[in-house]
């Protein structure tokens, strides 16, 4: 009697479970679930396709009435873009800042996820002493504001560390191009908190019998990581990548403060912001430019997608 009821009560709960899923999956896929869906794709979608619309329209027409009546006069367009990708007025030259951003994204991207795959996985699966605290400590720095930051930092990269009067580091002292490495530097510091911090909660959900067994065949943690690891977390390192990117991509204040606004490092966002100036009359420069830049991020978000969606529900369902 006392071994039936926990098995009775389980059973229960096991088909409770089930039915709960089934109602909301039930739910999701209902007419009215779609209809919200589409109408929410919809308003989500319209004014990126009006962005698009108007970046091939004429000066003249964008100034003078809205992107819709492109159906009913429609205006076609490329003077838009060769303007601000390659001419070398005060409102052009938009292809060599398109470079300096995929200069500072791309590693900007792959540092962080490189060091927090390792960090995870070591505090995740090798014991040493003080590795709750280090993961406490790891998850407090995501409360830290990244305005706080960037004095000290940019302290660091000009006059070096000094302690008691002696230089310990001494200052970075980089100028024109090698400032992409400043920038790389803070974004991988104020990345890895949070990016630690999600990847350790996927990879010590990772079955104990599978590294155990890796450890019996005589597998290293190098080659447990390299081997088994590593292709089981690819879903959240693409959901992760996807933040960082999209984060990096769009950034204004880290890139202006530790590259500079000069030809040589600025990225895509400081020159939309110079076209922007304080008044935004040139409208259809804008348009053009700010599909540029979003140009991008869409590619590597579809092509991503899967990988996406299937990190974000990763180590939702535990079992």
């Amino acid at each position: 009697m006392t071994t039936a009821t926990p098995t009775v009560g389980a059973g229960v709960q096991a088909t409770a479970r089930p039915g709960r899923a089934a109602r909301v999956r039930k739910r999701l896929n209902s007419r009215t679930a779609t209809l919200v869906s589409i109408v929410l794709a919809l308003l989500w979608t319209v004014p990126t396709f009006g962005l698009f619309i108007s970046s091939f329209r004429p000066e003249n027409q964008i100034k003078t009435t809205g992107w819709w009546t492109f159906f009913s006069d429609p205006q076609f367009t490329l003077e838009n873009y060769r303007e601000v990708l390659f001419s070398t007025g005060s409102s052009g030259q938009l292809a060599s800042y398109f470079i300096n951003s995929l200069a500072i994204t791309i590693p900007s991207v792959l540092f962080p996820i490189a060091f927090a795959s390792l960090a995870a996985y070591a505090l995740a699966w090798i014991n040493f002493k003080g590795r709750d605290w280090v993961y406490i400590a790891i998850f407090a720095m995501q409360i830290v504001p990244l305005q706080m930051a960037l004095v000290p930092l940019l302290k660091f990269f000009s006059t070096g560390v000094t302690i008691a009067g002696i230089q310990v580091l001494p200052a970075w002292g980089l100028v024109d191009e090698q400032k992409f490495a400043q920038v790389w530097f803070a974004h991988t510091c104020f990345a890895l908190p949070f990016a630690v911090y999600l990847l350790h909660n996927f990879i010590s959900q990772l079955p104990g019998e599978l590294m155990e067994s890796a450890r019996v065949d005589g597998a290293t943690h190098p080659k447990i990581f390299r081997t088994i690891v590593l292709p089981l977390i690819t879903p959240a390192l693409a959901a992760i990548g996807i933040f960082q990117f999209l984060w990096v991509w769009n950034d204004l204040l880290v890139a202006l403060i530790f590259a500079g606004g000069g030809d040589e490092t600025a990225p895509l966002t400081v020159r939309l912001a110079e076209l922007a100036g304080t008044r935004g009359n040139e409208w259809q420069r804008l348009t053009a430019g700010a599909f540029v830049s979003i140009v991008v991020p869409l590619i590597v978000f579809l092509s991503l997608q899967r990988f996406f969606v299937r990190g974000l529900l990763a180590g939702s369902v535990k079992g």
